[in-house]
C-alpha cells in the first residue's frame, strides 16, 4: 500500500515522512522506522507497530484505538490529545513523551518506561501500569481511577490534582510521588481530597 508516495509495509524506512491525516487503519508497520515522522491526526486504529521506531514522531490528535505498539520506542514523541484507548504499549519506551490530555483508557502499559513523560490531564482510567517506570512523570490532573499501579515506580512523579481510586493494593506505590496531598480520590461518585 502506498500513501503520499510512501510504501506502507513492515520494516519500512519512513524517516521524516509526512503522513498527516493518513488513513492507516490496520496497517502493518512492524519494525518500521518512523523517526520524526508527521502522523498528526492520522488514523492508526488497530495498526500493528510492534517494535517500530517512533522516536520524536508527531501523533498529536491521532487515533490509535486498539493498536499494538508493544516494545515501541516513542521517546520525545508528541501524542497530545491522541486517542489510545485499549492500545498495547507493553514494554514501550515513552521517556520525555508528551501525552497531555491523551486518552489511555484501558491501555496496557505494563512494564513501559514513562520516565519524565508529560501525562498532564491524561485519562488513564482502567489502564495497566504494573511495573511501569513513571519516575519524574507529570501526572498533574490525570485520571488514575481503577488504574493498576502495582509495582510501578512513581518516585518524584507529580500527582497534584490527580484523581485516584481508593484502592489499597497500590497506595503504597505512591509513597515516592510528589504533591500526593493535593490529589483526589473518587469514592462512591464523590471526589474527595486525598490525605
Amino acid at each position: 500500500m502506498k500513501i503520499n508516495g510512501y510504501e506502507i509495509k513492515p520494516d519500512a524506512s519512513l524517516l521524516y515522512a509526512d503522513l498527516q491525516d493518513a488513513n492507516l487503519y490496520e496497517a502493518n508497520l512492524r519494525g518500521a522506522d518512523l523517526l520524526y515522522a508527521n502522523l498528526q491526526g492520522a488514523n492508526l486504529e488497530r495498526a500493528y507497530l510492534l517494535r517500530a521506531g517512533l522516536r520524536g514522531v508527531n501523533l498529536e490528535g491521532a487515533s490509535l484505538l486498539f493498536a499494538n505498539l508493544k516494545g515501541t520506542n516513542l521517546r520525545n514523541a508528541d501524542l497530545k490529545d491522541a486517542d489510545l484507548q485499549g492500545v498495547i504499549l507493553k514494554e514501550a519506551y515513552l521517556g520525555d513523551a508528551n501525552l497531555q490530555k491523551t486518552n489511555l483508557r484501558h491501555a496496557n502499559l505494563r512494564g513501559a518506561s514513562l520516565y519524565s513523560a508529560n501525562l498532564q490531564g491524561a485519562n488513564l482510567q482502567g489502564a495497566n501500569l504494573r511495573h511501569a517506570d513513571l519516575q519524574g512523570a507529570n501526572l498533574h490532573k490525570a485520571n488514575l481511577q481503577d488504574t493498576d499501579l502495582r509495582h510501578a515506580n512513581l518516585r518524584d512523579a507529580d500527582l497534584e490534582g490527580a484523581v485516584l481510586s481508593p484502592c489499597s493494593r497500590f497506595i503504597h506505590e505512591l509513597l515516592g510521588a510528589k504533591n500526593l496531598n493535593k490529589s483526589f480520590v473518587k469514592v462512591d461518585g464523590v471526589i474527595k481530597a486525598y490525605y
